[in-house]
């Protein structure tokens, strides 16, 4: 086995070619986080990229792609907003995760949304989830079926409030890919306003990530695509999502709407519209990330995929360093996590510091 460590715009045709086909050969690898299309756009973006192509003597069999970082400490390619992390890799292959790491030259890889079936990885995560699926397999009547049963008044309370928000607003209309960079921008907006009031970092303040997400949105071929799906009432963009997907999945990355529509719910009104429009589009499901504390997902799901984080340390003197730097943290994290209680009162305290923060930037 031989592994070349490349910049992501040196790959080729073919090897994005047998990228491409080992995507389709395992159904599980064929999320748009880990296609091609991500790691090029993250290599223009981000000095750090990098991919290791993992060959044998007829070919490539998988490839890595990371970002090396000071110290031989490495991440997951596009880690602070990729939803989906791991080796692409043809069926039947085998890696040594400590291994890769060294051809890597890595001292430490860390994950926080490793795909399902990555079992060199699995020794090494510190923390499981799930991932909410949406199943549109069968089309969006059908979905909406499942939903009735599952979530009855869930369903009955949204769809009541997207008639009233039709009454009240005007004409709901509906677009699943739309072009215009104006409405993008307000998506970001309304986007960068939700973190700031939830007391999050805001992703668009970096502007690594508007740039990433610009290029993205450009991108529209059978394969890749970045839809930005917006909903109207009369015209006026009341609620948006920008997404990423492949030929058979949707997944939901920044979802926002305008605060001013806020008592008609327009962000779950807009995701039963963009289920609709994904099963129209011939796609079999949406992916909406990890579900923990949220109750919409946890009504919208039609089941759950598990998604890893962990980190894989090889035995050397930088990795034990990194140790001591960062297990403590990672050890509170989980403890809150596990804890309903715990996990509640670090929510309310952000949202708090969020609307803190705030009134002070309109004094």
């Amino acid at each position: 086995m031989n592994i070349d460590v490349i910049r992501p715009s040196e790959l080729g045709k073919a090897e994005i070619d047998a990228w491409r086909e080992m995507q389709h050969a395992t159904p599980r690898l064929g999320n748009p986080f880990l296609s091609p299309e991500f790691t090029v756009a993250m290599g223009e973006v981000c000095a750090e990229a990098r991919v290791a192509v993992i060959s044998e003597s007829d070919g490539p069999i998988g490839f890595f792609p990371f970002e090396r970082h000071a110290g031989g400490v490495g991440a997951a390619i596009g880690a602070w907003v990729s939803l989906c992390q791991g080796v692409v890799h043809f069926p039947g292959a085998e890696f040594d995760a400590e291994a890769l790491l060294r051809a890597c030259g890595l001292h430490v890889w860390e994950f926080g949304c490793m795909v399902d079936g990555q079992t060199w990885f699995k020794p090494f995560e510190t923390l499981s989830q799930e991932s909410v699926i949406l199943d549109l397999s069968r089309g969006y009547a059908a979905y909406l079926e499942e939903l009735k049963e599952r979530s009855p008044k869930f369903l009955k309370t949204t769809l009541y409030k997207e008639r009233k928000l039709g009454r009240d607003a005007g004409e709901l209309t509906f677009e699943f890919a739309a072009r215009d960079d104006e409405q993008f921008r307000l998506l970001r907006s309304w986007k960068s306003a939700q973190y700031q009031r939830m007391g999050r970092p805001d992703r668009f303040g970096r502007p690594w990530v508007v740039e990433l997400v610009e290029r993205l949105h450009a991108i529209d071929t059978p394969e890749f695509a970045g839809p930005l799906s917006m909903l109207y009432c009369d015209g006026k963009p009341v609620a948006g999502h920008f997404g990423l997907r492949s030929d058979t999945i949707l997944i939901g990355w920044f979802p926002a709407y305008d605060p001013e529509f806020a008592k008609y719910s327009p962000g779950l009104v807009q995701h039963l519209r963009m289920a609709e429009g994904a099963a129209a589009a011939g796609l079999h499901s949406m992916d909406l990330g990890i579900g923990t504390g949220s109750e919409y997902k946890e009504a919208l799901r039609s089941r759950g995929e598990p998604v890893g984080e962990g980190c894989v340390r090889r035995r050397s003197a930088g990795a034990a360093a990194h140790w001591l730097r960062n297990t403590p943290v990672r050890r509170a994290r989980q403890f809150i996590l596990d804890s309903p209680a715990l996990y509640g009162a670090a929510d309310k305290a952000m949202k708090r510091y969020g609307r803190l923060r705030e009134r002070l930037k309109a004094r």
